[in-house]
């Protein structure tokens, strides 16, 4: 059936509640850090302050991300997730507050500034529990043969999510401002928390409930460590993001390079998304299973290739066109990431592989944020870019060199077997 039928997945009622609740996440986290970017360039205009942003985010989401783990393997999904969108919404609500003019009227620039950046910091927290929460959750609402499937159509939510979130983010800022747009991503954080409610309890197959944290974190990752194709994907996915983060400086080229304002922000913000979210919905078509290793180095080294033209171009279409390319390299590499760890990571173990997954690639979005804010003050915000994507080739060069097992890996025998089970 998964073979056949692109949308199996998707006739499994609790997983189109499961992808409205991703997606209203998603949109409402990719929109709220789009305008803390573009508030806080606004206020300093100081590209360094962008990195900051990303260092206040990663530090608690590494500082946390194993335990965490630990923490989702050991207890409820539904509930557990339930949690982190309250926690999600405060952060929100207070932001809306710190943007409201008559409460920081007498507040002076750098106290408002350092008050974002500590919630951000606390937003590291939440995020290292909610995406190895999700990552587990979807495991235990589709059966093991839809896997492949579901990480098509989940991945395709993410980026669609995240498609929509920094455009209307820009437009918003245009429309009514940074203090309302604040509002409405509160709204959408309360319509996940609403929809999740309509998803039941599921069981903890973790057969070592009560195991000590230490005996654990020590499983999880020698488990990750010793799986060359898990390994191989998300080193890979780390470095191109790292190095890669052109995306954290669109502030400084839309407002002091390109000169598109607000809405050419959210237009260029939105294009790598675009890209990936098309590439998505192809696959759940034409799935990227054959030759999954030599097909991830050539998506990466497409990336890499796209940051290098988007650093260089002075046109605001060249460099549109740069990001969407990005995006769509992008995509391949997230599907074909998403279904190595679905298939070859066990159910009781989902938890804390998706943390050290977190911590190589989730958190290296933020770290490539600081990457390039601090390459942007040292070598030029257009300098910054090109290194990044140079450093992006030379790493993709370097792994098909020395693991050529990585190179030749193809999952299409994990496939028929989850289909078989």
């Amino acid at each position: 059936m998964a073979k056949k039928d692109p949308y199996a997945s998707l006739r499994i009622k609790e997983f189109n509640i499961f992808l409205i609740v991703r997606f209203a996440l998603v949109f409402a986290w990719s929109m709220q850090f789009i305008v803390i970017e573009w508030e806080v360039y606004s206020m300093t205009k100081d590209p360094f302050s962008l990195g900051i942003i990303g260092l206040m985010e990663v530090v608690p989401a590494v500082l946390m991300a194993l335990y965490a783990g630990h923490f989702v393997d050991q207890n409820e999904k539904r509930n557990l997730l339930i949690k982190c969108i309250v926690a999600f919404s405060f952060i929100s609500f207070a932001l809306f507050l710190l943007t409201w003019d008559q409460i920081v009227a007498d507040w002076n620039t750098k106290l408002i500034l350092y008050a974002i950046y500590f919630l951000v910091f606390l937003g590291g927290f939440v995020r290292a529990f909610i995406g190895p929460t999700v990552f587990s959750l979807v495991a235990l609402i589709v059966p093991k043969k839809l896997y492949p499937n579901a990480a098509t159509w989940s991945s395709s939510t993410w980026q669609m999510a995240a498609v929509m979130g920094p455009a209307l983010a820009g437009f918003s800022i245009h429309w009514i401002g940074v203090h309302w747009t604040m509002l409405f991503i509160f709204g959408c954080v309360v319509l996940a928390l609403a929809a999740l409610f309509n998803i039941s309890k599921k069981p903890i197959l973790n057969p070592k409930i009560g195991e000590s944290v230490g005996k654990s974190l020590k499983e999880g990752i020698q488990f990750v460590f010793g799986n060359q194709a898990i390994l191989g994907a998300i080193t890979l996915d780390m470095i191109a993001v790292l190095f890669g983060g052109a995306v954290a400086l669109l502030p400084v080229f839309a407002q002091d390079i390109l000169k598109v304002g607000s809405q050419g922000f959210g237009v260029l913000r939105a294009a790598p998304a675009v890209g990936s979210l098309l590439t998505m919905l192809v696959t759940a078509y034409m799935p990227l299973s054959k030759k999954a290793g030599f097909k991830l180095l050539g998506a990466v080294f497409g990336f890499g290739v796209s940051i290098i033209v988007f650093g260089l171009s002075q046109y605001f279409w060249i460099s549109l066109a740069a990001l969407f390319f990005s995006g769509v390299f992008d995509g391949v590499s997230v599907v074909i990431r998403q279904t190595i760890l679905q298939l070859k990571t066990p159910d009781h173990m989902r938890g804390r592989v998706s943390s050290v997954n977190s911590i190589f690639v989730g958190s290296s979005n933020e770290l490539g944020a600081f990457e390039s804010g601090l390459t942007a003050k040292l070598m030029g915000t257009v300098t910054a870019v090109v290194f990044g994507g140079t450093m992006t080739l030379l790493t993709v060069i370097t792994t098909g060199l020395v693991s050529p097992s990585f190179r030749r890996l193809d999952l299409t025998k994990d496939m028929e077997a989850h289909e078989e089970d």
